[in-house]
């Protein structure tokens, strides 16, 4: 059994997508991000860096239990543990991994930094013109990627989901929320509309008692005990700096 720790985010949808992809049993740990659950220390000790999503296999290498953070990780670990979702071809093999690592040091962070300044910053009242142009350009330069990466191509590597696919296609999914028209992008569009109507893309986690619709209308404290920044210090004018642990 899996324990997979959880909220409901484009890297929390990529290892769902996964164990649902494989067939893999899991139990659902939601973790409610806006009530800092991930700094308590019970998910510390899973996740040092404190963010989801993170694993637990009880039945991990050797029969001994395994605890995984980082989503290229797990879905690294996830193809190794059941040998799916890798190509066994070696070059496409190392293609897939390039393209995990890709998404992890380009698609991932220029979205969810587009989408902080385009959604989040502005509801405590920080307008930052440059920062929001610099990551949706940087977003819609992710999206040419693999736009062209995809002409003639059902996949990014071989003719088969990969773990390359499942990496990159949830954030594709929240293009809205950085102002962004997947439609100006046909390979990738039509690269997204296919990989929706699996089954693994349309599988639900059970809701929690908690909400789970994006955050909206922040507070200054809310925003300081989600970000780790103070957005008054911010809007002031002044260095922003970074919260010490305790303080909200």
């Amino acid at each position: 059994m899996i324990d997979l720790y959880y909220d409901l985010t484009p890297n929390g949808r990529k290892a769902h997508m996964a164990l649902e992809e494989l067939g893999l049993p899991y139990t659902v740990h939601w973790v409610d991000v806006k009530k800092s659950q991930q700094f308590t220390p019970e998910f510390t000790a899973i996740n040092p860096n404190q963010k989801i999503p993170a694993i637990v296999d009880h039945d991990g290498p050797g029969g001994q239990p395994v605890r995984l953070f980082e989503s290229g990780s797990i879905l690294m670990y996830l193809a190794e543990k059941t040998g799916r979702l890798l190509p066994s071809d070696p070059h496409e093999r190392w293609e897939a991994t390039c393209w995990v690592f890709w998404q992890v040091a380009n698609q991932g962070p220029g979205a969810g930094n587009a989408a902080h300044f385009v959604q989040y910053a502005p509801s405590a009242g920080i307008v930052d013109e440059y920062a929001t142009a610099r990551y949706v350009t940087e977003v819609e330069r992710c999206c040419r990627v693999l736009d062209t990466r995809l002409e003639g191509r059902d996949y990014l590597v071989g003719d088969d989901l990969s773990v390359a696919d499942i990496m990159c296609f949830p954030w594709t999914r929240v293009l809205r929320g950085q102002n962004i028209d997947i439609g100006q992008f046909p390979n990738l569009a039509a690269w997204s509309a296919r990989i929706s109507k699996r089954p693994s893309a349309q599988a639900k986690v059970p809701q929690p008692e908690h909400d789970t619709s994006p955050p909206t209308d922040l507070g200054a404290t809310d925003f300081a005990a989600l970000f780790g920044v103070d957005p008054r210090a911010a809007s002031a004018g002044t260095s922003a700096e970074p919260l010490s642990e305790g303080e909200s």
